[in-house]
């Protein structure tokens, strides 16, 4: 068989030349941009032209600091097509978190999206390893003086752009740097490989995963800042599908003018992205018809909600689940979910073994319908956290997810919480996700999430905080009404906090760290 390196560079590669005039769609604030994707691999090759003039070499790293737009695809591709590794930063972390990420990385080019070049400045000036600052997305240049000047990306394509060759390296090279949400604990560095990429690429779009295919439009409302947006830049263009980018703007009505505008079929996003959208919907009177599928992840969410998304939008939700670990897909729902399946997050599709532990790190005995640590294996997780020499494996080769779960007969994964978000009250476990999912059901419940507070009598006990549904009030009395007889009465929370809007991370999961910080002491 030939030697055919499985680099990521080869999916743009493909979709240039089979799907060259199908669009690349950027919302606008009037009209939306858009270009092909044969005009737009030539404006990646001309940058990767430009990032070997500045004298980087593969290996090296630049960063993003942006919004999902093509400007940013174009980076990712004219990166990672000549081996420089793309690190993407999330622009919601503060400049102190962005600082030890950029200096942990050691980028060499920073390159920020719009309203962001303050905020590149800043961190240019406390990052000394950062030697250019690119501007995109329309932002105009402001020109410093100094050792480390700035430029917008226009100019840039214009003053040094030039065609450069592509592959041509080990496809176990590393293509991207993510740094875990941080949303339970301090962000890790998890390196990808082309081939790992490449792979997971793969395993998203069979008929049972993604599924997508050229005649799709994909509104990709999943952040590209955060595990590779779930490789949906690679798999659009894998099979030429049509792909819209919101931007920095992802509220219920532009959501909708785009989804309108452009024909969308596949949506993919976090479940408040959705929430949003069919709050919009109610209150507008308005209809998205060309919507087909829904995919969820990055949080779990309740069948309340999932049925009000599928009610509303006449889409079938495919629900996810994964982590910047895994790059990031581990399971996902088929197109046709089976009934009875609605709370869980689907199979594993090839190239992920799952399985079940104690707490002691024993696999049990019994692998379906019972509750355990899930530990997982496959070509596209990590196997230790960049600048780390410690493996992040167990003696046999499993990667620890932090989830306790459960497979049933036909291979569903329900998770049951983070292990990490068990509460010990009176050397005994309460687990929130079973709350939070009862609570969660409740028609005047937007979001809930319960975290421990100490207490000096039993350790810790439950405080659960909620976002009331748009138009609606939390009765703390119906709360705990839903819950009793369904949880048994000490896990009941000793507080009940309502609150205007609920902390997120920017990839939407609930940032129980910072409710922590908030609620959880004495």
């Amino acid at each position: 068989m030939q030697a055919y390196g499985l680099t990521v560079d080869r999916f743009l590669d493909h979709a240039a030349r089979w799907h060259g005039q199908v669009p690349v769609v950027t919302a606008g604030q009037g009209e939306d941009a858009v270009i092909g994707y044969a005009a737009l691999k030539d404006r990646a090759e001309r940058l990767s032209g430009a990032f070997l003039d500045m004298g980087l070499v593969p290996g090296d790293r630049l960063a993003t600091l942006a919004w999902n737009t093509r400007h940013h695809v174009e980076v990712w591709y004219g990166a990672m097509g000549v081996g420089i590794v793309c690190h993407t930063l999330n622009p919601r972390l503060t400049v102190a978190h962005l600082t030890a990420m950029i200096t942990e990385a050691e980028d060499r080019v920073l390159i920020v999206g719009q309203g962001l070049g303050d905020l590149g400045r800043e961190l240019m000036a406390a990052c000394p390893c950062i030697e250019k600052l690119i501007l995109m997305d329309g932002d105009a240049a402001k020109m410093e003086t100094g050792a480390r000047p700035e430029i917008e990306i226009e100019a840039l394509l214009a003053q040094s752009g030039r065609p450069a060759t592509w592959g041509g390296f080990d496809e176990n090279a590393p293509a991207g740097l993510c740094f875990t949400s941080g949303t339970t604990g301090a962000p890790k560095g998890v390196l990808y490989s082309h081939r790992a990429n490449y792979l997971s690429t793969l395993r998203c779009l069979q008929a049972d995963a993604l599924a997508l295919t050229g005649s799709d439009a994909v509104l990709v409302a999943v952040p590209m800042f955060h595990a590779n947006a779930w490789g949906l830049p690679f798999a659009a263009a894998a099979v030429g599908a049509t792909m819209v980018l919101p931007g920095r703007v992802t509220d219920g009505k532009s959501l909708a003018r785009l989804i309108n505008a452009h024909g969308v079929t596949v949506a993919m996003g976090v479940p408040t992205v959705w929430l949003g959208l069919i709050d919009y919907l109610d209150a507008s009177g308005e209809e998205t018809p060309t919507l087909e599928r829904v995919v969820v992840g990055g949080s779990g969410i309740a069948d309340a909600l999932l049925k009000r998304i599928e009610d509303r939008l006449g889409a079938t939700v495919q629900t996810s689940w994964g982590m910047t670990e895994l790059s990031p897909m581990g399971t996902i729902s088929p197109p046709a979910r089976t009934p009875g399946a609605a709370r869980a997050s689907g199979r594993a599709p090839v190239g992920l073994d799952m399985q079940l532990f104690d707490a002691n790190g024993v696999a049990l005995p019994e692998q379906r319908n019972v509750v355990g640590h899930l530990k997982v294996r496959g070509h596209s997780v990590v196997e230790r956290y960049y600048g780390h020499e410690e493996t992040a494996l167990d003696a046999g080769g499993w990667f620890d997810t932090g989830d306790l779960a459960e497979i049933d007969d036909a291979g569903n994964l329900t998770l049951s919480g983070r292990s990490k978000d068990l509460i010990k009250s009176g050397g005994e476990w309460i687990n929130p996700a079973e709350m939070e999912s009862i609570v969660g059901a409740m028609p005047s419940v937007g979001l809930v999430a319960v975290i421990g507070r100490f207490d000096a009598r039993w350790g810790e006990r439950p405080v659960m905080v909620i976002e009331p549904r748009q138009g609606h009030a939390v009765n703390d009395n119906e709360v705990l009404a839903a819950l009793r007889g369904k949880v048994a009465d000490w896990w009941l929370p000793d507080r009940i906090v309502s609150v205007e809007t609920m902390p997120l991370a920017a990839t939407g999961k609930i940032n129980k760290t910072q409710l922590r910080a908030t609620y959880g002491a004495a």
